[in-house]
């Protein structure tokens, strides 16, 4: 397949933003709980069911991406660059099903409930235990700033690639006609003439 022509199945493009959405609301619920005393409470009752439906959404993202290989990356990214990509491709569907597991493992030690919605609650997963709850939120809090030190990464890295280097990278993850770069330079090599 050609790479300019190369996207991303409709339901990964629908998982990938879906995800994006609630991960970068959840990164910054996160910084404002740690921020707003005031509203913790309320953020806190958002936070736990979206960190939850995250972790089942990246098991089902996961088991995609096992079964629908990504397109091929364009030509302009160096052997040093795919290994990069990789690596980071990897820290960040770990960090989507580590983080939430923590999180929930740091409620279990110190029998803070996690309510999805209504009475409906899931299950303890550790013993209770205050050492554990102090060790996991202090694992949990330096794991979401590695996320979001990641996805600043993935997204300075799409953009320099989508602006900058115009190869198209972004439109693989974008439903829709678009014209490869090599198509838009013949336009306007035509239109010059």
């Amino acid at each position: 397949m050609n790479e300019n022509n190369a996207r991303f199945p409709l339901f990964s493009q629908i998982l990938h933003w879906v995800m994006a959405v609630m991960i970068l609301s959840m990164l910054f619920i996160g910084v404002a709980m740690v921020s707003s005393l005031a509203n913790y409470h309320w953020l806190i009752s958002i936070h736990r069911p979206l960190g939850i439906a995250i972790l089942g959404l990246a098991l089902i993202r996961l088991a995609n991406r096992i079964f629908n290989h990504p397109p091929a990356l364009p030509d302009s990214i160096s052997p040093a660059e795919r290994f990069v990509a990789a690596a980071s491709e990897m820290l960040m569907y770990g960090l989507m099903l580590v983080l939430p597991l923590v999180g929930w493992a740091m409620l279990s030690a110190a029998r803070y409930p996690i309510v999805l919605f209504g009475s409906v609650q899931l299950p303890f997963i550790l013993p209770q235990n205050l050492k554990w709850y102090a060790l996991l939120h202090t694992t949990h809090t330096i794991l979401a700033y590695l996320f979001m030190l990641t996805v600043l990464a993935h997204f300075t890295a799409v953009l320099f690639h989508t602006f900058v280097l115009r190869d198209g990278l972004l439109f693989r993850m974008l439903g829709g006609p678009r014209k490869s770069a090599t198509a838009r330079e013949q336009e306007v090599d035509s239109a010059d003439m």
